[in-house]
C-alpha cells in the first residue's frame, strides 16, 4: 500500500494548500481509511471512530489485544453528548480548563459509539487534541476519530512523523507530519463514571493540576503496576507491556545521585544508559541517551520516547535507566519507563528526606534550621539563593526594574528596603514580585534540592506558594505569637516597630501555614537555645517517622 505523505509543518504557507491536504486527510477517514495524525501529546493512528470496520483495522495495522479500548478525539466538550451519556457537571469544569490539551475523560457512551472502538466497555475515553492540524482534520472529517499512538504496538511511541513513517508506512493511506509533539508523553486518562474520580493512567496533564481544580483523585493501582491476568482494562495502557525496545529495561528509581551511582555499579560494557543531563560523564564510552537536567520534567517528557526508541539501531544487551521522582510530569514518564521494563524496577539506596520550612518573618525558621543541621542535614536558604541569582543575573534584575523602576542603585545594587515599601503596603505588587522571583528562582531551588541526598531543609517563606511544597516529603509550618515576631524582626534588622508590622501584615497569617502544612512547629519561647532544643527533639521525631513510612511503602 501506498502511503501518502502531508506535510503541515508549516501553517504559515499557502493556505489552499493547506486546506487541500486536510480535506484529504479528512476524505480518507471518511471512507474508512486510516490517518497518523499530530497530536500534542504522541502521533495518534485515526480512524473514523463510528465505522468497526476501520477500527479493526487500526488493531490489526498495530497488532494492538482486542481488549484495549481505543479514545476518541473530538474537537470540544459540545460533541461530548453526541458520544457520552450520564455526563457529570465535573466534566464540563474540566473541560473548560484543560481542553484543547492532554486530558482524557472516561464517561459513559451512547450506543452510536461501537464495541469495537470501546473494547466492548460501557464507557469511552474522549479527548480533545491541542494541535490546531489535528483539530481541523477532525473538523473537516465530522466524525470522531479513534487515535491510539501510531507506534506498532508494545514499542515505544511515536513523537515524530519519521516514527510513524518506520513503524506503520506501507500499511496505512496517510500520514501527516505537523511536527515534533510538544508534550511528548501521551494524555492523562480519568475515569469520571466513580466518585471520587480516579486516575488510570498519568499523562501530559499533571494529576495535581486536576486536584487543584476539582480537588482529590483516587490513582488506580494499574498505574504502579500490571493489571493481573482476568483484570480488565477500563482505559489504553493499562494492561499490557508498553513502549518497550528490544533490549530489555531495567528502571532505576531513587534520588539522582543515588541512582546514577546504581547505575554505574550495574552496568556492563554492552549496558545502554538513559539518564539525567547531569550524570552523563559517568558514562563515557556507553552508548548513552540523556533524559534531561533532573529539574527539568517537560524535557524528559519529550525525550522519553525517543531515548527508548534510538537503542534499538545499537547493539546494547540491556538498558539501564534513571526515573524522576512522582511528582508534576514525573508521575507519567515513570509510569512509562516501568511500563517499557515490565515493572522490573530497582530502588536505589537513599536516605534522602526532603523537609519543607515556611513561616512568617520572625517565627523562629533560624533556630530550627540550626537544629536541622545539628542532625547533619543540608540547608537550602531560598533567600540566599535569591540573591545569589539576583547578583548574578541581568534579566533577572531587569524584569523586576521593568515592574518596580528605581529599586536599583546605579552602580545595580538593590534597595531593599525601597522594594519593601513598594510591596509590603500593596498585595497585588507583592504578588507582581512573586511572580518574576518565582520564575527565576523555582527552577534553580529543584535543581539543588535534586542534588542533595539524606535529610534536606528547604527554607521558604513562599515555600507553598511557589510548588516548591510538591518536592518536599514533608512540610512544616514554624509558627510564633504576633507581639513576639515584632520584636525579633525589630532587634534582628534594626528596623522600627511600624515597618516590622507592615512586613508581618503583608505576610500570610499563622492559621494560613497550620492549614496547608502536614503539620506545625510553635515557637513561643523566648528563648533561641530553648527553642532549638525543642525544635531537634521535633525533627529527631518527624524524620523517623518518615523513614518509618518509606520503609513500609
Amino acid at each position: 500500500m501506498q502511503t501518502i505523505y502531508y506535510d503541515l509543518r508549516d501553517t504559515k504557507g499557502q493556505q489552499k494548500e493547506i486546506e487541500d491536504k486536510i480535506s484529504a486527510a479528512a476524505k480518507i477517514l471518511r471512507e474508512g481509511g486510516l490517518v497518523a495524525i499530530p497530536t500534542e501529546t504522541v502521533y495518534g493512528l485515526g480512524a473514523n471512530a463510528l465505522e468497526p470496520a476501520a477500527v479493526a483495522r487500526i488493531f490489526e495495522v498495530k497488532g494492538r489485544p482486542q481488549d484495549n479500548p481505543l479514545i476518541i478525539h473530538v474537537t470540544g466538550a459540545q460533541w461530548l453528548p453526541r458520544y457520552c451519556a450520564e455526563i457529570p457537571p465535573i466534566a464540563y469544569v474540566l473541560a473548560r480548563k484543560f481542553w484543547p490539551g492532554p486530558l482524557t475523560m472516561i464517561l459513559k457512551r451512547q450506543p452510536l459509539v461501537p464495541d469495537a472502538t470501546t473494547a466492548g466497555l460501557d464507557t469511552v475515553g474522549v479527548r480533545c487534541p491541542n494541535h490546531p492540524v489535528t483539530l481541523s482534520i477532525i473538523r473537516e472529517a465530522g466524525v470522531p476519530i479513534a487515535a491510539p499512538s501510531a507506534n506498532t504496538s508494545g514499542r515505544p511511541s511515536c513523537t515524530s512523523a519519521a516514527d510513524v513513517l518506520e513503524d506503520v508506512g506501507g500499511r496505512i493511506e496517510g500520514i501527516v507530519d505537523g511536527g515534533p509533539c510538544a508534550v511528548g508523553v501521551e494524555s492523562t486518562v480519568l475515569d469520571l463514571t466513580c466518585e471520587p474520580p480516579r486516575l488510570l493512567r498519568p499523562g501530559g496533564l499533571p494529576v495535581e493540576d486536576i486536584e487543584r481544580l476539582i480537588g482529590h483523585v483516587d490513582v488506580d493501582r494499574a498505574v504502579h503496576r500490571m493489571l493481573e491476568k482476568g483484570e480488565r482494562p477500563a482505559a489504553p495502557g493499562m494492561k499490557y507491556r508498553h513502549y518497550a525496545p528490544k533490549a530489555p529495561v531495567t528502571v532505576v528509581a531513587g534520588a539522582p545521585a543515588a541512582s546514577a551511582r546504581e547505575i554505574e555499579r550495574r552496568m556492563g560494557p554492552a549496558s545502554g544508559i538513559i539518564c539525567f543531563d547531569e550524570y552523563l560523564p559517568l558514562f563515557a564510552g556507553h552508548e548513552v541517551h540523556p533524559l534531561g537536567p533532573c529539574a527539568d520534567k517537560q524535557i524528559q517528557a519529550q525525550r522519553l520516547f525517543e531515548a527508548l526508541r534510538t537503542f534499538d539501531g545499537t547493539n546494547v544487551t540491556e538498558i539501564l535507566a534513571q526515573c524522576p521522582d512522582n511528582r508534576g510530569l514525573g508521575l507519567a514518564i515513570g509510569n512509562r519507563l516501568k511500563k517499557a521494563a515490565g515493572f522490573h524496577v530497582v530502588e536505589a539506596d537513599s536516605q534522602r528526606i526532603i523537609l519543607g520550612l515556611t513561616g512568617g518573618t520572625g517565627a523562629g525558621k533560624t533556630s530550627a534550621l540550626d537544629a536541622l543541621r545539628e542532625l547533619g542535614g543540608s540547608v537550602i536558604d531560598c533567600d540566599a539563593v535569591y540573591h545569589e541569582i539576583l547578583t548574578g543575573s541581568q534579566e533577572f534584575q531587569n524584569a523586576i526594574n521593568e515592574k518596580f523602576p528605581g529599586v536599583f542603585s546605579p552602580d545595580g545594587r538593590l534597595n531593599r528596603k525601597k522594594l519593601g515599601q513598594e510591596v509590603f503596603a500593596k498585595k497585588d505588587r507583592l504578588d507582581q514580585l512573586n511572580a518574576i522571583v518565582f520564575r527565576f528562582l523555582v527552577p534553580e531551588l529543584e535543581r539543588r534540592i535534586q542534588a542533595i541526598e539524606g535529610l534536606c531543609a528547604v527554607d521558604a517563606i513562599n515555600l507553598l506558594e511557589s510548588g516548591l511544597d510538591r518536592l518536599c516529603d514533608c512540610t512544616v509550618a514554624v509558627t510564633a505569637p504576633t507581639e513576639l515576631r515584632v520584636k525579633r524582626i525589630m532587634a534582628r534588622d534594626g528596623i522600627t516597630e511600624h515597618y516590622a508590622r507592615l512586613r508581618i501584615n503583608a505576610q500570610k497569617q499563622d492559621e494560613y501555614y497550620r492549614g496547608k502544612c502536614d503539620c506545625e512547629l510553635n515557637n513561643a519561647s523566648d528563648s533561641p537555645e530553648l527553642f532549638r532544643k525543642d525544635a531537634r527533639l521535633f525533627f529527631e521525631r518527624l524524620v523517623e517517622s518518615i523513614r518509618e513510612e518509606k520503609r513500609i511503602n
